[in-house]
């Protein structure tokens, strides 16, 4: 949905916007701690919760998926809809794009990994598993896909890794050139994954666990390579690289992101907050961990938003303190992403909405800390 500013009440400090779809929103310019507001776009085109969004290398695509089976992909810098991706017949828990936009995967509580063509929005390939698909990742070279499928009903927890076939214009299905069978598989032992991603390690993934764990596997042997099993003391929600692939950042459900070295799992830093958290994310350039979660979503009717803890907390990196939130979600945040070129980020809820943050230029002037550089 395009949005169109109107006028700014400045008692108040709200500005009120009018989207297409005849549907009157007021939207207030939070200014978090380091003197920065953002101008926000919220966008309408779930009618469910989100579970996943993901800008593309380039920045100027945004891609989510959500509970009501349908991903959407937008135009990142005014907000308005591009296309939608049909085709699952469940919840789409997870998507990933390549680096040229020219591939998307996702995956789904209908037990199917897609491959589809960014540009035509045609499902080019479909693997069909014994569980949903929780989590996919493209590798560095855009050659290969992870997935996990979930533990459920006597099968295991499952890792698969598949050969993208990258030959053609990526407009035409791939039925017979794609291979139905994965490249490499194997169970990881005790609790199952829930997030992974390709680490720049040729054929090595990290993984996050339900107990909290942190690995890294071979995916060629099966063999877990290393593990931090006390990374964290719940469930891992999100997992997050660096944009050098040197460290990683992870959220949990026991209230706290980290950031882990990528070779020895090691705890770098830790963000502690008082609600459980759903998403964390690096902002490029700035020394800055954006931070999203809430109360449970079962309990949110029972709660007001300011208990419900439903903003987007910005911590600094280095120095682990929390320096300004930016409020607007009506539940919790489930998934966060930061714009390629720190331009900007997105958000999705459970309420159904994404709002895309655009920081104004006081967000990248601010100096907290002092004239302290961070180098990406």
């Amino acid at each position: 949905m395009a949005v169109q500013m109107l006028g700014q009440n400045k008692k108040l400090g709200e500005v009120v916007t009018y989207g297409t779809d005849l549907f009157f929103y007021k939207v207030t310019l939070w200014r978090v701690h380091f003197a920065s507001s953002a101008h926000i776009t919220p966008e309408t085109g779930h009618e469910r919760s989100l579970t996943q969004i993901k800008f593309n290398r380039e920045g100027d695509l945004l891609f989510t998926c959500s509970k009501d089976l349908v991903i959407n992909v937008w135009f990142s810098h005014n907000g308005e809809r591009l296309g939608t991706y049909d085709g699952h017949n469940g919840t789409v828990w997870t998507v990933d794009v390549d680096s040229e936009s020219r591939f998307m995967v996702s995956g789904s509580a209908d037990n199917m990994l897609k491959l589809w063509s960014v540009a035509t929005g045609k499902c080019l390939h479909t693997w069909e598993f014994p569980t949903a698909v929780k989590r996919v990742a493209f590798s560095e070279d855009d050659r290969q896909v992870v997935c996990i499928t979930e533990q459920r009903m006597g099968y295991q927890c499952a890792i698969r890794v598949f050969d993208i076939n990258r030959e053609g214009d990526g407009t035409k299905p791939n039925n017979e050139t794609e291979s139905k069978e994965p490249l490499y598989m194997f169970n990881p032992i005790g609790s199952k994954a829930t997030v992974c991603a390709f680490t720049p390690t040729p054929n090595v993934i990290v993984t996050g666990h339900e107990s909290g764990k942190v690995a890294l596997f071979n995916v060629k042997s099966g063999e877990e390579i290393e593990n931090n099993e006390r990374a964290h003391m719940d469930v891992v929600t999100d997992l997050q690289l660096s944009k050098d692939g040197t460290y990683f950042i992870t959220s949990s459900k026991d209230k706290t992101a980290r950031i882990h070295d990528i070779k020895s799992l090691m705890v770098i830093k830790t963000f502690s907050t008082e609600t459980p958290l759903n998403s964390a994310a690096l902002a490029p350039n700035l020394p800055y961990v954006l931070l999203g979660g809430g109360q449970e979503a079962m309990s949110v009717t029972t709660t007001s938003l300011r208990q419900g803890k439903f903003e987007t907390r910005f911590w600094h990196k280095v120095f682990e303190e929390e320096v300004g939130r930016v409020k607007g979600h009506f539940g919790p945040v489930n998934t966060i992403a930061v714009h390629p070129a720190g331009t900007s980020y997105a958000s999705g809820g459970e309420d159904g909405f994404v709002r895309v943050h655009h920081f104004d230029e006081s967000y990248f002037r601010a100096k907290p800390y002092g004239d302290l550089v961070i180098e990406d």
